[in-house]
Parts: structure tokens; sequence; C-alpha cells
């Protein structure tokens, strides 16, 4: 059996602050989904957390229960894994009041 992926960047050198998310993406197809967080420059501030969020229809969004902390200084990654997450996908963030992170964010996906 061939298994499929899929990279993409969902997120290119976006400065978060605030409350933020990212675009949604249609992923019904896989069966395991990674998110990377790679901060491109160091955060002003504690860079607070982030949250993937699935949706039913792209519109509507919940929390799926992963949270995971975001970068802090240049080229670090973190990252989020997930499963059973029904078609769409996207991360949420959080930062405190004066934090800021450019950030590159990519999802993968394997089916």
């Amino acid at each position: 059996m061939l298994v499929q992926s899929q990279a993409a960047v969902i997120a290119r050198n976006e400065t978060w602050s605030g409350t933020v998310a990212t675009e949604p993406h249609e992923a019904g197809w896989a069966r395991e989904a990674i998110f990377f967080v790679r901060a491109l420059h160091d955060a002003a501030g504690a860079p607070g957390t982030a949250q993937v969020e699935l949706s039913p229809d792209g519109m509507r969004w919940v929390p799926e229960g992963t949270v995971f902390d975001l970068p802090r200084r240049a080229d670090e990654v973190t990252f989020a894994r997930v499963a059973h997450f029904g078609t769409w996908l996207r991360l949420s963030a959080t930062l405190p009041d004066g934090a800021s992170a450019v950030v590159l964010v990519t999802l993968h996906l394997k089916g």
C-alpha cells in the first residue's frame, strides 16, 4: 500500500499577537496530522500557546484538546500531533499582552 502524504504552509512570515488563527485546511482524507511552528525571529515577551481546532464545515471551530507552547527563539520549532480529526483543521494561538512572534506554520498530513 502506498501512503499518501502532503505538506502545506498555512502561515508564512506572519507576526502573531493577541488571539490569532491560521487559515483552515481540508484534510478529510488523512489519518494523522502534525502542525509545526517555527519562530523566524526571537519572540517579543512570552509567546504563549497554540491549540489545534476542528471544524465540521470550515467555519465553526472547536478546540481539539491539544495545546502546546509556541517557540521562543529564532529557528526553534514546536509541534503537535493529532489523529481522528474529521475534515477541517486549523491552529489558533493566544499570546499575552505585549507579546508577539513571527512564525512559519506548516501542516503535514499522512493517509
